[in-house]
């Protein structure tokens, strides 16, 4: 059978077209997604000595870094009473592999410490690897954001959602599941993901209500202060403009005529539709 140069482009075609369905986009490293440093501050250098547990650890210098912009799974660290979180070692394993031993290149995108003393940083080594995205890249945290410290957050959400698609590290176990709006009351004091669908918004002195139930009292609701409403006025979404809309929002939860989480700034709500 004679084969036209058509049936071999055709064939050719189709061929990758397949290949595009069996194998799916590839995904860029982390190095190249956020570990530019863009805007950051530059903190200098120096060595890691110990890895505290997932999202901390203690440097040459005599400084302790909380690394910014994740939360691993926690470990009691000696507190009484305390119960470790699921996979908290294998998150620790995990960033002990990365930086045990190694000179790291630390940078600040917001406030540079905590009320501790530590160090809030963005940590990269020498080769320019981003330590935040590897660990959200993996699955071994989750992101947690603050109003004063908002620099690469929209990057941190990509790659945790990669991971969370993949149930790679924490999210192939079920405590650390996306939690839904109607089944939140044994979550209370806990930091959680949470997806809902908007019912409806109000503004009662300044302060910006989303309910996620019929009743206000009882049902799931993010609320934004006063003082934090402004950081929102540039979000790609605006409060009032949320009603109808299926969001995730991540944050502590608390009580206050049901369930609820106070959100303070835009990257602790990401619009799903």
């Amino acid at each position: 059978m004679k084969i036209t140069s058509g049936v071999i482009f055709r064939t050719c075609r189709t061929v990758v077209w397949a290949a595009l369905i069996v194998f799916p986009a590839v995904v860029l490293p982390f190095t190249i997604l956020a570990g530019q440093q863009k805007g950051l501050e530059s903190g200098g250098d120096a060595t890691v000595i110990e890895i505290v547990d997932g999202d901390t650890l203690r440097l040459d210098t005599g400084k302790e870094v909380r690394l910014v912009g994740l939360q691993a799974p926690k470990l009691p660290l000696g507190r009484a009473n305390f119960k470790a979180w699921p996979l908290g070692e294998e998150a620790k394993s995990a960033l002990t592999r990365m930086t045990s031993g190694k000179r790291l290149r630390l940078s600040y995108g917001g406030r540079k410490s905590d009320r501790y003393g530590r160090l809030l940083a963005h940590l990269h080594d020498g080769e320019g690897n981003w330590i935040q995205g590897e660990m959200l890249r993996l699955g071994w945290a989750r992101v947690y954001s603050f109003p004063d410290n908002r620099r690469l957050v929209r990057e941190m959400l990509a790659l945790e959602r990669q991971a969370r698609l993949l149930k790679r590290g924490i999210w192939g176990h079920p405590y650390y599941r996306i939690r839904q709006a109607g089944e939140l009351r044994g979550d209370i004091d806990t930091f959680q993901v949470i997806e809902g669908r908007v019912r409806d918004v109000a503004t009662v002195r300044g302060r910006t209500y989303l309910n996620f139930g019929a009743d206000w009292r009882s049902d799931f609701t993010v609320t934004v202060a006063p003082r934090d409403r402004r950081r929102f006025a540039k979000g790609p979404v605006l409060l009032a403009d949320m009603k109808s809309r299926l969001v995730r929002v991540r944050g502590w939860l608390g009580w206050r005529n049901g369930p609820m989480i106070e959100a303070t700034h835009p990257e602790q709500i990401e619009v799903l539709e």
